[in-house]
């Protein structure tokens, strides 16, 4: 018997005992071919690799991410990850689209990769509708049945739309549901479910949404699962109160692990093997971390040939020095050694290409003072509505502020809240929303950034009407990214030139340059679990509670327009 690789004498994860047992593993092509406890006599094998006393485990597989989240190519995410150990992604690409629509997807979709990448198709673009937020691409029902036809299309992506899901029945959301649901009828709906229970997520399934991957709690969880709901868990749900309900119920079935956004910079450090490590510190039993880790995430996506080392499945696996750590020797996909302990992250032998004009897609005028000066009609004081920050996730709170008033202009620079602004970036209509945001900002200074969730117009937030205008003016100039100012100064930059949300420079490179602003926010006195996303999702109007886009600030769940200042 010829095969072309012999792993030998390593402790075998078996995915359906969950135990590991002693085996020698052959590969033929790229394939599992062969598993036995017994010497391998009357075998050639090309290549021989003796793994006494390490671990085979598949390979990981993400089932709900975002590669745009770490502002990097697929090309460049594909080697990174691999060193991490991940092998298969399914990427919900909303990101791109929001700002290129279909031209987006097909870039993402035509770039080389060694790992495998399917992709969700975004069913949120924009998140909510043309009306409360402007986007650079729409994604219709038309766009959806061009995508049901690509074949690295496997889902839905993730349905954001509450209002437009449970209390509107010809919302797009809904058309698109219906198209996919008749074109496709076994295809996996992804939903996005925060803070939903009772009838109102009764609904949510009843149209036909299967998954959750928001940020969960011990009763959402189990209300969730025994409604039927598949679970993704993201790190902020992976915590020691909620991984009990799953290990007290067995829920291991019903529960994937994911990433969902991985920043530049922590991308640096783990991807999908830093939430497995996560779940285990908290309770879970490694070889059930595992599971949730390969084989139902592919059950969830339909997958037939992937999840477990056996015998017809993908030859995606990977050596262990020590599974309880997950301490990676060696990572191989489709029986290729792709990455070893101890190498630097992989550069693609070519350099991902995007359009021209994906490097020049920033059409918004700058910002000056002028715009920054809020007149009033009250004479001394006003209330305002802010949007409040949460130390730990990105759900914010509504809350009503006193402000003085100066000669007829909110005196907002001395108030203890920032000022927000969303400026449309698109050449479309040139609007700007306003709002105030708590517990942001406690030093004079400003943080600016294209990468705004999920519409990605340019969003400048401050303490410091000098400071944001500096902060605006250097992100046009670089097309796109973050931009940190202080007394007049840019102090930290992460360029993001294509489509001002993807960079494709080094990871290496990339990752110090977001690890700088972010050091630069905690400077100005951002405290957030995750500063980064935190300020980015701020414009995400899905999101509870309330958000801001070009439009102004909105009662996500009601997806009501809040005035700045009220009585004006």
């Amino acid at each position: 018997m010829k095969v072309d690789l012999a792993i030998i004498h390593g402790q075998v994860f078996n995915t359906f005992t969950k135990k590991f047992e002693k085996k020698h593993v052959t590969i033929k092509g790229d394939k599992i071919y062969y598993l036995t406890a017994s010497e391998l006599e009357h075998v050639e094998a090309e290549e021989v690799v003796d793994a006494t006393n390490q671990y085979l485990v598949p390979g990981l597989m993400d089932i709900h991410m975002h590669i745009e989240s770490s502002m990097t190519s697929p090309s460049i995410f594909s080697e990174t990850a691999l060193a991490h150990g991940v092998t298969t992604v399914v990427a919900d690409a909303h990101e791109i689209a929001n700002v290129f629509g279909m031209e987006g997807l097909e870039v993402f979709f035509s770039q080389p990769s060694r790992m495998d990448i399917f992709f969700a198709i975004p069913s949120s673009v924009p998140s909510t509708t043309p009306e409360l937020e402007t986007t650079g691409g729409i994604i219709g029902v038309e766009e959806v049945k061009r995508l049901l036809r690509h074949p690295k299309v496997i889902a839905l992506g993730e349905a954001m739309n509450f209002n437009g899901i449970v209390n509107e029945p010809d919302s797009l959301i809904r058309q698109i549901l219906r198209e996919v649901q008749t074109e496709k009828p076994f295809m996996p709906l992804e939903g996005h479910i925060p803070r939903v229970s009772g009838l109102e997520l009764a609904k949510f399934l009843y149209a036909g949404l299967t998954a959750d991957h928001t940020h969960q709690s011990p009763q959402s969880i189990y209300e969730k699962i025994t409604n039927g709901m598949f679970l993704e868990l993201q790190k902020k749900s992976i915590t020691p109160e909620n991984i009990a309900v799953i290990v007290e119920n067995q829920f291991y079935e019903y529960v994937a692990i994911i990433t969902d956004d991985v920043m530049a910079d922590d991308l640096l450090e783990g991807h999908l093997n830093e939430n497995v490590k996560l779940a285990v510190s908290c309770g879970m039993p490694v070889e059930q971390a595992l599971y949730c880790a390969t084989y139902t995430p592919a059950r969830r996506m339909g997958f037939q040939d992937r999840g477990a080392i056996i015998p017809g499945f993908k030859a995606d696996f990977l050596l262990l020095d020590d599974v309880e750590t997950l301490d990676i020797a060696a990572v191989y996909k489709n029986g290729q050694l792709v990455h070893e302990k101890g190498n630097d992250f992989r550069y693609p032998e070519q350099k991902p290409r995007f359009p021209e004009h994906f490097y020049q897609s920033l059409i918004c005028r700058p910002l000056t003072t002028e715009d920054l000066h809020i007149r009033v009609k009250t004479a001394e004081k006003v209330i305002v509505n802010a949007m409040q920050i949460s130390k730990v996730g990105t759900f914010t709170q509504h809350v009503k502020r006193e402000m003085k008033v100066i000669d007829g202009y909110l005196d907002w620079e001395n108030s203890g809240l920032a000022l927000i602004v969303v400026m449309e970036r698109y050449g479309k209509t040139g609007d700007i929303g306003y709002g105030f945001v708590e517990n942001a900002l406690t030093e004079k200074g400003a943080v600016a950034t294209t990468w705004a969730h999920d519409h990605h117009n340019v969003m400048v937030m401050g303490t410091s009407m000098e400071d944001m205008v500096v902060a605006q003016k250097q992100l046009l100039d670089m097309q796109g990214g973050y931009v940190v100012a202080e007394a007049g100064k840019v102090e930290a930059v992460c360029p993001l030139p294509v489509g001002g949300i993807i960079s494709d420079a080094p990871i290496q490179k990339l990752g110090a340059q977001l690890k700088e602003v972010r050091q630069a926010m905690i400077k100005l006195g951002y405290r957030n679990s995750n500063e980064i996303m935190s300020f980015s999702t701020l414009s995400l109007p899905v999101s509870p509670a309330i958000k801001i886009t070009d439009k102004g600030m909105m009662n996500v769940r009601l997806q009501e327009m809040i005035p700045l200042v009220e009585g004006e």
